[in-house]
């Protein structure tokens, strides 16, 4: 969440961010946050004020039962008394103060950085770069969920009957191919200098707030209500609370881990061709990378992460774009966000693969994840993270990019993994 700091003493300079963002109301909030600031302030005042005049107070009445003066040694009892009532008031209105500008300050999303260009929705979004080898398909292409079913690789079937829409089968080369790529994207991620990590893929309400996932006012995350447990909609969320409530000394960042979980969303409103398929399902498999950075060295760490995913999509040979988001279409934490999409030659559309997001201190100053500096002052880290890569789209891409009348072709990069060259 944003800092109070940043918010008091950049006022203006975070409404236009907020606006930037098309966050609804960010004057009338922000006008809210300062308010509420103020009196949790002052109320500490006067609880500072009457705790000295207690503490003063107090000593006195010693002072005057040595000397005899029984009456104002009373009356300053009652004082005391008094003034303790009074403080406790003023400790509950402090509190609910404090609590109301918490709950408030959950609500407010990232703020952008002036280099994200202005924009409403995706037809906004600037496209950075494009990629990859060109593909050319034989006249009666198929999509890949008619592929999967050609070469019994996928039964969407099967996963309805089992569960339900959005929860395929893996079958055969198929599931070797999903393993393939699992593996391929942890070594790459493992040569790249990232520790592998193996979280839950379950956590708790504090984890879901730590990085920003909750409140869910979207309703995207599946709860375990009688548990109060959360399936992850990304490592990012497990991973990253690793470093909740723990202070990193300089020497140890920047920070890299990678993971592979599974992936729960719920996807609430999606349908029609946007849902066939492999496009979007409730659940998917998906390899992570997770930096801790110090602010100084995190615009470095971002492009790296953008240069790793890159170079696994030339690797799977598959032609890509690079699009720098708009504030309206960015996340609710990031402050700059590039996606990355693949170009699903059979369904002739552009297929998201990866969002590579640094949060600046967003998620940090949530999370209380702070390292100390050369000069012992204690710091909120920046935080990154980017899918590296998220596998049913680029399984959707390799199988329609790579028909051919006699099989479906496997990237070279790919072969070592799969222990075979073709799908047939």
């Amino acid at each position: 969440m944003l800092t109070i700091k940043l918010i008091t003493e950049n006022t203006d300079a975070v409404i236009r961010g907020l606006e930037k963002k098309h966050f609804k109301g960010a004057q009338e909030t922000i006008a809210k946050v300062l308010e509420l600031n103020d009196k949790r302030r002052s109320t500490q005042n006067e609880l500072d004020k009457n705790l000295a005049e207690i503490n003063a107070t107090s000593k006195s009445i010693g002072q005057l039962m040595k000397a005899g003066q029984k009456e104002e040694a009373e009356a300053a009892k009652q004082r005391v008394a008094e003034i303790k009532e009074t403080s406790k008031a003023l400790q509950a209105e402090m509190d609910q103060a404090a609590a109301d500008l918490q709950a408030l300050l959950y609500t407010i999303p990232n703020i952008p950085y002036e280099e994200v260009p202005e924009g409403a929705s995706a037809e906004d979004n600037v496209v950075e770069k494009m990629g990859g080898m060109e593909t050319e398909l034989p006249k009666d292409a198929l999509p890949h969920w008619e592929l999967a079913k050609k070469y019994d690789l996928i039964d969407f079937d099967l996963g309805v009957k089992i569960t339900g829409a959005g929860f395929p089968v893996y079958k055969g080369q198929g599931a070797r191919l999903q393993r393939a790529l699992i593996n391929f994207f942890l070594d790459e991620a493992r040569n790249a200098g990232y520790t592998e990590i193996m979280p839950p893929t379950v956590v708790n309400a504090a984890s879901g707030y730590g990085t920003g996932q909750l409140p869910d006012k979207e309703g995207q995350m599946y709860h375990c209500e009688v548990d109060d447990l959360y399936l992850i909609p990304t490592a990012e969320v497990p991973v990253t609370n690793i470093y909740r409530d723990v202070i990193l000394d300089e020497k140890q960042l920047p920070i890299k881990n990678c993971a592979y979980t599974q992936c729960f969303r719920r996807e609430a409103g999606s349908y029609g061709k946007d849902v066939r398929g492999l496009n979007r399902l409730h659940e998917f498999s998906k390899v992570e990378i997770v930096r801790i950075d110090k602010p100084e060295h995190s615009k470095q760490s971002h492009q790296e992460m953008l240069d790793h995913v890159e170079g696994l999509l030339k690797k799977l040979e598959l032609p890509y774009r690079i699009l720098r988001l708009c504030g309206g279409d960015m996340s609710f934490t990031s402050s700059i966000c590039f996606d990355f999409e693949v170009y699903s030659e059979a369904q002739k559309r552009w297929l998201e693969v990866s969002s590579v997001s640094n949060f600046d201190t967003y998620q940090a100053n949530r999370l209380k994840c702070r390292y100390r500096d050369e000069n012992k002052k204690i710091q909120l880290c920046h935080t990154l993270n980017g899918s590296a890569l998220a596998l049913p789209r680029i399984v959707a891409a390799l199988l329609e990019n790579n028909q051919t009348p006699e099989g479906i072709r496997i990237p070279k990069a790919l072969v070592p993994y799969t222990g075979f060259d073709m799908i047939k």
